[in-house]
């Protein structure tokens, strides 16, 4: 695939972002032609094995260094690439970098998500311009992360160094790189200004994401940076840029670039979920064994009033909790059940085995349940 994507033709057709709050949205940061999905974050959920991995990658992030940009970019850019889309509503782009030997590049799901719902082509280009073709090794559009392979296995191509985003600071000096418009090997410098941030994000599927944990950064971040890096100053990875913040227009839409509010997933969460995506194929959330729908009352102002249990898997977690399709949730995690999504965080905020405490109506009765979450279905 050796097209290069129309940055300006996809930033001009993106959809108006969701407005979460007023005066704020949220955008995802790739480019596309057609409708970006913006799926965020949850807690890295697999196993001990897989952490133990990670323990052994972790690289120093710098955060008591100067932190001269230059010598962060020529450090780590060899393992950035642009990642490359084309389907039939259009180009676009995104970022990602090598992680794994064999060609394995991290990315968001949002960047290639169009393309790969509709028959299209995904592609990687190189910072010296070497343009391959990709396939898809593994999609968590849950976490909007996603592992692509380099058809020409990235040979010789250093990989990224993977950073403990744990040892982050407030204050702390980071450098984010990508494909801003497509423009490859953009770099942009600024500070960690908020750390543990929760930002649900609206998806093309009608739902809601959650971009959990997040770091939030004043490095300019734009559409086309998704799935890049946002780097310490060892040049160490320690976060997947993501989303930004925007302001509204006149007519109250949100859209535009870097407002100087971005958000990166981090690495101790992007790693497990990365190396879960390429050694089995999936990211493997643990299962509440449940469907659920928010019951709304409809007067002057809908009111949440639970949520509605449609399904219950047989045998599995709920249904093992004594939840019988017909319940009503009226709390979750001890808070007023009010959203579906509150159901998403208690599993993804949990591994296999945890336990999330429930009280349920039957009849107009009253109980509390507990569920203890079962393996990815």
């Amino acid at each position: 695939m050796t097209q290069e994507p129309d940055a300006g033709r996809g930033a001009s057709t993106e959809e108006p972002p969701a407005t979460v709050a007023p005066g704020r949205g949220w955008l995802p940061t790739g480019v596309k032609a057609g409708p970006a999905v913006a799926v965020v974050l949850a807690a890295a959920l697999v196993g001990g094995a897989v952490g133990a991995l990670l323990a052994t990658r972790l690289a120093d992030i710098g955060s008591n260094r100067a932190c001269p940009a230059i010598d962060v970019a020529a450090d780590t850019l060899p393992s950035v690439v642009t990642v490359l889309t084309a389907g039939p509503s259009g180009s676009g782009n995104g970022t990602g970098e090598l992680i794994r030997t064999g060609g394995y590049v991290l990315t968001n799901d949002h960047v290639i998500a169009a393309a790969v719902t509709s028959g299209g082509a995904v592609g990687v280009r190189y910072g010296d311009g070497v343009t391959t073709t990709a396939t898809v090794v593994g999609r968590d559009p849950v976490t909007d992360l996603a592992v692509i392979k380099a058809a020409d296995a990235a040979k010789d191509r250093p990989l990224i160094r993977i950073g403990d985003s744990a040892t982050l600071r407030v204050g702390q000096p980071v450098v984010a790189l990508g494909a801003p418009l497509g423009l490859s090997s953009t770099v942009t410098s600024g500070i960690v200004s908020a750390l543990g941030r929760h930002v649900p994000l609206p998806t093309g599927g009608g739902t809601t994401a959650h971009l959990l944990d997040a770091v939030q950064t004043d490095a300019a971040i734009n559409p086309g940076n998704s799935g890049g890096p946002l780097v310490g100053c060892s040049g160490a990875m320690v976060g997947v840029n993501t989303a930004i913040a925007t302001a509204p227009n006149e007519q109250g839409v949100s859209g535009g670039g870097s407002v100087g509010v971005g958000f990166a997933i981090p690495m101790g969460i992007a790693i497990p979920i990365a190396d879960s995506l390429i050694d089995t194929g999936r990211a493997g959330h643990p299962d509440l064994g449940l469907n659920a729908q928010a019951m709304i009352v409809e007067g002057k102002e809908a009111v949440p009033t639970g949520l509605y249990v449609s399904a219950v898997t047989p045998g599995g977690p709920a249904a093992q909790a004594g939840i019988r399709a017909g319940d009503i949730i009226l709390t979750v995690d001890g808070q007023s059940a009010t959203s579906v999504d509150q159901l998403v965080l208690a599993a993804l905020t949990r591994a296999e085995g945890d336990t999330v405490p429930f009280t349920i109506s039957r009849g107009g009765a009253r109980s509390d349940v507990t569920v203890t979450l079962g393996p990815a279905p």
